[in-house]
């Protein structure tokens, strides 16, 4: 039996439009990027951060595992995904898992979720139905990414293996897509030389560009409230359900630029 080997992939950017310096917000007593680091380490995956600035990797206690590219420009996460995996560090894997870096509440399930669908798919992700609280509230928002998929819930719930057919901002239908990826190495190299359609450009969706490419994008439910930190509102939510935890992150000048005015308090 061939062994096949799996890194998870933590981009992390600090020039958000959306919520400048937001891997660095404070969570919970941990900076965020800290936080999904920490839980993505719970699988046992050899788990990275890919960033554009050392200001991260200065609160990360893990050198090996950061990988910093400052000069190149991505369109997004799976362009750095796809960029950093050259790497000869990277040569051992098969298969890659990506984790974006504003997944506080990503589980050990949706990991291991991941992992099922990459055995039937080169490309997989994962969503669910948010159907109450925060998340339900904000429906309609266009940071909130729907998809469409080609089953009922009735079966998606029975664990029938589906795929993704559509992906939107602001749909009043569909499922919520949620910010976890897996990739086959051949597919995650290619990802960069398809040609960037025109629905990713004005959806700006980074999932368009597979499925325009003719790609068949495997997809799981999975039963998760949690909160995805896309703006600053979406952080102070964060910290009003899993309440207010001493401050404990170290303190450092090279982040402080960042923090200052992000969030009220």
């Amino acid at each position: 039996m061939v062994d096949i080997k799996t890194a998870i992939l933590i981009p992390a950017r600090t020039g958000s439009t959306r919520f400048k310096g937001k891997p660095l917000v404070e969570l919970g007593g941990k900076y965020m990027i800290q936080r999904v680091y920490d839980e993505c380490i719970k699988s046992k995956l050899d788990t990275y951060v890919l960033t554009d600035d050392w200001a991260i990797a200065e609160v990360m206690n893990v050198p090996s595992h950061i990988v910093v590219e400052e000069t190149k420009q991505f369109a997004n996460g799976t362009e750095r995904c796809s960029d950093a995996i050259r790497h000869k560090m990277f040569d051992q894997y098969d298969q890659f898992i990506n984790v974006q870096g504003d997944m506080p509440d990503v589980s050990f399930d949706m990991i291991v979720s991941t992992l099922f669908q990459l055995k039937h798919h080169s490309v997989a992700t994962m969503y669910t139905d948010m159907q109450d609280g925060y998340n339900h509230a904000r429906n309609n928002d266009l940071n909130r990414v729907k998809m469409i998929v080609d089953s009922s819930r009735r079966l998606m719930r029975c664990g029938r293996k589906q795929s993704a057919l559509w992906f939107g901002r602001g749909l009043a239908y569909g499922e919520h897509h949620l910010g976890i990826y897996g990739y086959h190495r051949k597919a995650l190299e290619d990802y960069s030389s398809l040609e960037v359609p025109e629905e990713e450009t004005y959806e700006g969706l980074e999932q368009l560009r597979w499925l325009k490419a003719g790609y068949n994008i495997g997809c799981m439910y999975t039963d998760w409230n949690g909160i995805e930190i896309n703006t600053p509102e979406d952080a102070i939510e964060w910290r009003k359900k899993h309440g207010k935890v001493q401050n404990t992150a170290q303190s450092s000048a090279a982040v402080h630029r960042y923090l200052t005015g992000d969030l009220p308090n």
